[in-house]
């Protein structure tokens, strides 16, 4: 299979953030999938049962840092 890719940037609000994670929190408590739009196609990838769960948050003077991985 080909690889897609699919990256997001956007600048929100906290709360904003929050709800876009409520959101894919809801996808994968309820499906087993997660869908996107890439170039007016939409994609679903189907996720696993059991996944790896990756937190990483960095605190500098500047500018800080959450990053969260699941991977399967």
């Amino acid at each position: 299979m080909k690889l897609i890719k699919h990256e997001t940037k956007e600048h929100l609000r906290r709360e904003e953030a929050a709800q876009r994670l409520r959101d894919i929190a809801d996808e994968l408590s309820r499906h087993n999938e997660l869908p996107f739009v890439r170039d007016g196609v939409r994609y679903t990838v189907e996720v696993a049962d059991d996944v790896v769960y990756e937190l990483e948050i960095e605190v500098k003077d500047s500018k800080s840092e959450i990053e969260i991985k699941l991977t399967w």
